[in-house]
């Protein structure tokens, strides 16, 4: 199921749920209030029949005379009809004085209460007795109560059976139930529409999301996601697809970087092996020519030939040269590591290209660290010999060589003032084969950053237009 489709149903639910929370609610508490209202009227009622009924027995004295009651029966036959209500009345041992209106049990015990029942009743503090009855007429509340004289004696027991006029409570209240469905059958096609809307606003943004990240891949160009006035949650995930966007893009650039690496690497094994297997027998026999060429010395003859195959050998050298140094970048030997004096083995490269104005700094005589030490001169010459190189015929070289120990790390800079790097060519540095060298092959920096990675270490640089470049090596201790 679609989280679109969890939040409209949810929607719908809670709605429709709190519809019939409402309305059994509010039939519960009208019933209530029904009940309550009746039971007060009811009780309301028989003291209103009690006063009356009192008067009559006070003003004729009836209460200890039982046979006269029958001379008074109009009064209390005229009782019912000034207040409405049908009674009866008792005597404490349960024979009947007066009644109007019996209950079927009753009349079935010759008009008269059971005597059991009517000892209980007068012995009671109380002396109140409610049942609920029900006939062919309806459900009624029948209430037993002894009467009292006003100087406290039982002189009888009164029959109260209130009927309750339902049928205008009934009426009312299905009207009211009627409108109220009505209202919330609306509120709930209102909910409806509602809900429809909000799940899709929703869930749009999840499924622009959903869209992007099927649409990303490897070797697309990935899109970022930008949306306005998205919430804080979706908010947060379109931020991590962007990074993870970004991410990706980083791991693609690196993996052609080590492509191409790869590739050269690859290409340079068979340069080195295609070139170098003919160049030393092709050296030997120009040499073995040039010594049995059978032309006496001096001759003119003797002397071109002397330089035609100075020449070719001087040619062989620098594609063997050439052949050395593909097969270097190609297959660098596995890095050696040894507690190594960097300091004293930089010294070393320093020293021979003292003649260039080359100054060495350092922050301890001594440093130690996790090095090998072959390498670490190949690096050296190369970030010299490069520092002179770019630094043109008509300004005096300055390069300063600086090495600083630190907590964890070692950090060694080879600062000249050449030309530095053109804003054009700054991501192209350490890529094999870029050179801005006429006589290079642009290997060199590519070897120095594949040895300074085999280390755990860091390469970067900074460069000023026409003012040098700064490159910064960082090694862990």
């Amino acid at each position: 199921m679609s989280l679109r489709l969890r939040i409209f149903i949810s929607m719908i639910l809670l709605v429709f749920t709190a519809t019939l929370l409402v309305l059994g609610s509010t039939y519960y508490q009208y019933r209530t209030e029904s009940d309550l209202y009746n039971s007060y009227r009811q009780e309301r009622k028989e003291n209103q029949l009690k006063r009356q009924i009192n008067y009559l027995v006070n003003k004729h004295d009836l209460s200890d005379k039982y046979d006269l009651w029958e001379d008074y029966e109009k009064d209390f036959e005229e009782i019912t009809k000034i207040h409405s209500v049908e009674y009866s009345i008792f005597t404490t041992g349960g024979s009947p004085l007066f009644y109007s209106y019996l209950p079927l049990d009753v009349i079935s015990n010759n008009y008269s209460l059971k005597e059991e029942f009517a000892d209980m009743l007068v012995s009671t503090d109380e002396g109140k007795f409610i049942s609920e009855n029900f006939t062919d007429v309806g459900k009624f509340q029948a209430s037993y109560s002894v009467l009292k004289n006003d100087i406290g004696e039982k002189y009888a027991i009164l029959f109260f059976p209130y009927f309750q006029d339902v049928s205008f409570a009934e009426s009312e209240l299905n009207v009211f139930l009627s409108t109220l469905y009505q209202i919330y059958f609306i509120m709930l096609v209102v909910a409806i529409v509602l809900a429809y809307f909000i799940s899709r606003y929703v869930t749009r943004s999840i499924e622009t999301i959903r869209l992007k990240i099927g649409q990303a891949g490897l070797l697309k160009k990935n899109e970022k996601i930008y949306l306005n006035n998205a919430t804080k949650e979706i908010d947060s995930l379109v931020n991590s697809y962007n990074k993870m966007i970004d991410d990706l893009e980083d791991s693609v650039e690196r993996l052609a970087k080590t492509e191409r690496e790869q590739a050269w690497q690859e290409m340079a094994k068979q340069v080195a092996h295609e070139i170098k297997n003919p160049l030393t027998p092709m050296r030997l026999t120009v040499q073995s020519f040039q010594k049995n060429s059978g032309i006496k010395k001096g001759e003119d003859q003797k002397d071109k030939l002397n330089d035609f195959c100075d020449t070719l050998i001087e040619q062989i050298d620098t594609m063997s040269n050439v052949a050395t140094s593909f097969s270097d970048f190609a297959t660098l030997p596995k890095t050696q590591l040894e507690k190594t004096d960097i300091v004293e083995a930089t010294k070393k490269v320093v020293e021979i290209f003292e003649q260039n104005n080359i100054s060495l700094e350092t922050s301890s005589e001594n440093i130690f660290i996790k090095l090998d030490k072959e390498q670490w001169i190949r690096v050296m010459t190369n970030l010299i010999k490069n520092s002179i190189q770019a630094i043109p015929h008509d300004r005096e070289p300055i390069i300063h060589v600086n090495i600083t120990e630190r907590l964890k790390t070692v950090r060694v800079t080879v600062s000249d003032n050449g030309l530095g790097v053109s804003k054009n060519n700054r991501d192209k540095i350490f890529e094999p084969k870029f050179t801005t060298k006429s006589d290079g092959m642009g290997l060199g920096l590519g070897i120095v950053r594949s040895i300074i990675n085999s280390h755990r270490g860091k390469i970067s640089y900074k460069s000023r237009s026409k003012k040098g470049t700064d490159f910064k090596i960082s090694l862990p201790k």
